[in-house]
């Protein structure tokens, strides 16, 4: 939520300071104009061409990288839970005496990784859980050890299981990372930058007209202010508008499954 109220913050604050340079923008054109009116509009159009063609292809690209991103974490989501039920389902190889305290083990060791995400936006808590799942990451690493030692455990089990435990362990990184991935800020300094600008050259390119198209004015400072915000909120899908919480519920059926 207030990630949600920040973004809003941002597009609403560009929103304004768009429609502020527009109107800037403008009146220095009227005045460019009543001083040399042969000279103010020279070279103009291939200026402001330019740099709407820079803001158009950075916006494009921003909201490229942001749904690829988005999509990443959704199939990491089932990944992590294809992972967990393999090494779950391979437990039946182990001997039956160490199969119920390890599935115990599971059990908690899910409902930890759902935990990590359920906190969020509190990091500090979120962070308390993955310190939690990697408690029992490592408890069920030493009891699947000792099982695959124990009297009566096949040498296939060794073979099958630890792998699969290695791949379930090692996606809790994967995802931990790609919830840290995103753009350099400086990219979106560079967007507001550029919206900016160009609001500024299109005000300066609107002196020609003696009244102001308040339509066109504000569906441009519109549609920009919502594009950065619609970057914004994909950007962090745990803790805006858009969510990515529907995607928990393949780890939800699991946890569900093993009781």
């Amino acid at each position: 939520m207030y990630h949600a109220l920040y973004a809003s913050l941002l597009a609403g604050s560009l929103f304004v300071g768009m429609l502020i340079l527009l109107e800037v923008g403008r009146r220095i054109g009227v005045r460019r104009l009543a001083q040399d009116p042969d000279c103010a509009r020279a070279g103009f159009g291939a200026i402001e061409g330019s740099v709407l063609a820079l803001l158009g292809l950075l916006l494009a690209f921003a909201v490229s990288g942001a749904g690829t991103r988005f999509d990443d974490r959704r199939k990491l989501i089932v990944e992590e839970t294809n992972a967990i039920g393999t090494a779950y389902l391979r437990l039946d190889m182990l001997p039956a005496a160490a199969q119920p305290a390890l599935r115990e083990s599971f059990r908690r060791y899910v409902a930890a990784r759902l935990a990590v995400y359920r906190k969020l936006p509190d990091v500090a808590a979120a962070m308390a859980e993955i310190a939690n799942g990697d408690k029992l990451q490592r408890e069920i690493w030493r009891q699947a050890i000792a099982a695959d030692r124990a009297d009566g455990a096949t040498p296939q089990a060794a073979i099958l299981l630890l792998p699969a435990l290695n791949a379930m362990i090692d996606i809790t990184t994967t995802r931990t990372m790609a919830a840290r991935l995103h753009p350099p800020v400086v990219i979106f300094i560079m967007i507001f930058a550029l919206a900016l600008a160009s609001s500024l050259l299109s005000g300066y390119g609107m002196a020609g007209n003696r009244s102001r198209s308040w339509l066109h004015i504000f569906c441009f400072a519109s549609i920009i202010a919502v594009t950065v915000y619609v970057i914004l909120d994909i950007e962090y899908p745990r803790v805006g508008l858009i969510r990515i919480e529907d995607f928990d519920q393949a780890l939800v059926q699991l946890l569900e499954s093993m009781k």
